[in-house]
């Protein structure tokens, strides 16, 4: 598998130094962080780079801003970083994990839990994801694709499930947009999309789930 990791952001870079620094103890309870200029010139980086990567730690609840005053440390322990956050700067092999383990479930549960409604979303969304195939629209079909996943997720009727797969989508775009060229492997997959699809109209449940494993196989390779 491709050993992709996905950039990060000078701020982002300082952020995660920062909090090193701050749960080692290096930075004591209260303690003010040096100015501005003193950061800017140990990391090399611009004023507007240090005020997003403090806002951020302020985010996560180690830093407490104080205008005019200063930077201090309000906690050496950071609240729960927030999901869409934490998978922006996930390595591809961790999300590929999660999405398989998003993709069988939601297969699974929407076998059990789908209505018509859902399957008239489906289907159209595997109809766009085939016709974007076949023309070479690699983008559009990468959208498609998702869209098709997502539908799927919402026809699980599992409200966690389904958010937390719409959270990974973006981030799946950006890994597939990495790793594909053009859109044959769409087209190689189109078959077990389709018996994805039918298994879920016939409320299949296992089935569901094993056509949904050999979907995340595939692309995992």
């Amino acid at each position: 598998m491709t050993n992709i990791i996905f950039k990060r952001s000078l701020a982002d870079e300082v952020a995660i130094k920062l909090t090193e620094e701050i749960t080692s103890g290096h930075y004591k309870l209260n303690e003010k962080l040096p100015t501005e200029p003193a950061l800017m010139k140990r990391f090399g980086v611009g004023r507007s780079t240090i005020r997003e990567a403090t806002k951020i730690l302020a985010n996560l609840g180690l830093l407490r801003i104080q205008q005019g005053v200063g930077t201090f440390v309000e906690s050496a322990e950071p609240v729960k970083e927030p999901i869409d956050q934490r998978l922006k700067r996930a390595k591809v092999q961790d999300l590929d994990e999660v999405r398989q383990l998003l993709e069988m479930k939601i297969a699974e549960k929407a076998a059990k839990n789908r209505t018509a409604e859902d399957i008239k979303s489906i289907e159209f969304h595997l109809a766009e994801r085939k016709r974007t195939a076949e023309h070479g629209m690699l983008s559009e079909c990468i959208e498609a694709d998702i869209n098709f996943h997502v539908a799927i997720a919402e026809a699980s009727k599992n409200e966690i499930l389904a958010d937390l797969y719409k959270s990974a989508s973006v981030h799946l775009k950006n890994w597939f947009l990495q790793i594909h060229t053009d859109t044959k492997p769409f087209l190689d997959t189109y078959h077990l999309h389709h018996e994805l699809l039918q298994n879920i109209v016939k409320g299949d449940s296992k089935k569901a789930w094993a056509v949904a494993a050999k979907i995340t196989g595939h692309f995992s390779k």
